[in-house]
C-alpha cells in the first residue's frame, strides 16, 4: 500500500485549513490541520510528519513559537504563511529555521509547487550517498556525519540543524577554501525555480555561524569575502 505524505498546517483561519485540506488530499498528500500552538504541539506528537505549512499569526502562542519548539523536536522542513508584507518578518522566520515562506494571500498551487520542492530537496539530500558523501568530515575541530545528518561539536556533543542548514553547510564544507558567490549557493540550496529570497543566503549564513559559535563580526570558519560571498576558511579532512 501507497504511504502517502503527511502534511500538518497549522492556521487559525478554518477557511484556509479547509480548503488547503480539500487541495492536498486531490493531490496524493494525508493531512492534519490546527488552529493553534496546543492543537500542533498534540498533533505533532500523534503523527510523523514530512512537511509543516505554518501560520505566522496565530491566536495565543505565535507562529513563530511554534516554529522554535517544531526546530527542537527535530528537523522537519517548515513553510511559512504570512498575511504581513514586512522583510522583518520574513526574515525572522527564516533566522528560525523555516525552508520557505509564502505571503497571503497565495495560489494553493504555488503552495504545492513549495511544498514538492523543499521535500524534493531533502530526499535528495537522504538519498544521495556517494563514497565522499557518506565519509565523515572533519572540521576546525567540529565533525559531520552525513550518513546520520549530524553535527557534533568539538566536545562531542550534538548540535542540531534544520534541513536547510544542513545543506548549506555541505555545500561548504564540499568546496572549502574556494569563495562561493550568494548567487552559487541559492544555485547550490534552491535552484533558480525556487524564487530565491533577497537576503536569505546572508540569513541561513548568519544562522549557521550561531550553530557553529562562530562569531559573525570576527567570523574564523565562515568568512565573508568583500563583494564576492562567503568561504569555509578550514582544512576539510574525510575519514
Amino acid at each position: 500500500m501507497e504511504t502517502l505524505p503527511h502534511i500538518l498546517i497549522v492556521d487559525d483561519d478554518r477557511e484556509i485549513r479547509d480548503l488547503l485540506a480539500r487541495f492536498l488530499e486531490r493531490n496524493r498528500f494525508r493531512v492534519t490541520a490546527a488552529r493553534d500552538g496546543r492543537e500542533a504541539r498534540r498533533a505533532w506528537s500523534a503523527g510523523h510528519y514530512q512537511i509543516v505549512v505554518l501560520d505566522l499569526m496565530l491566536p495565543g502562542e505565535s507562529g513563530l513559537d511554534v516554529a522554535r519548539w517544531l526546530r527542537s523536536q527535530g528537523n522537519v522542513p517548515i513553510i511559512m504563511l504570512t498575511a504581513m508584507a514586512d522583510e522583518t518578518d520574513r526574515i525572522i522566520g527564516l533566522e528560525l529555521g523555516a525552508d520557505d515562506y509564502l505571503p497571503k494571500p497565495f495560489n494553493p498551487r504555488e503552495l504545492l509547487a513549495r511544498m514538492r520542492a523543499v521535500m524534493r530537496r531533502t530526499a535528495e539530500q537522504i538519498e544521495r550517498k556517494p563514497e565522499g558523501d557518506r565519509s565523515v568530515l572533519r572540521f576546525a575541530g567540529w565533525v559531520l556525519e552525513p550518513t546520520r545528518r549530524r553535527l557534533l561539536n568539538p566536545d562531542g556533543v550534538e548540535v542540531p540543524l534544520t534541513g536547510g542548514e544542513y545543506e548549506l553547510l555541505v555545500a561548504l564544507l564540499d568546496r572549502a577554501n574556494k569563495v562561493l558567490t550568494r548567487d552559487m549557493l541559492l544555485d547550490l540550496l534552491r535552484g533558480r525555480q525556487a524564487g530565491p529570497f533577497d537576503r536569505a543566503i546572508d540569513v541561513a549564513i548568519s544562522r549557521l555561524r550561531r550553530k557553529l559559535e562562530d562569531d559573525g563580526r570576527n567570523a574564523q570558519v565562515i568568512k565573508t569575502v568583500r563583494g564576492g560571498g562567503y568561504v569555509l576558511a578550514a582544512d576539510v579532512e574525510r575519514v
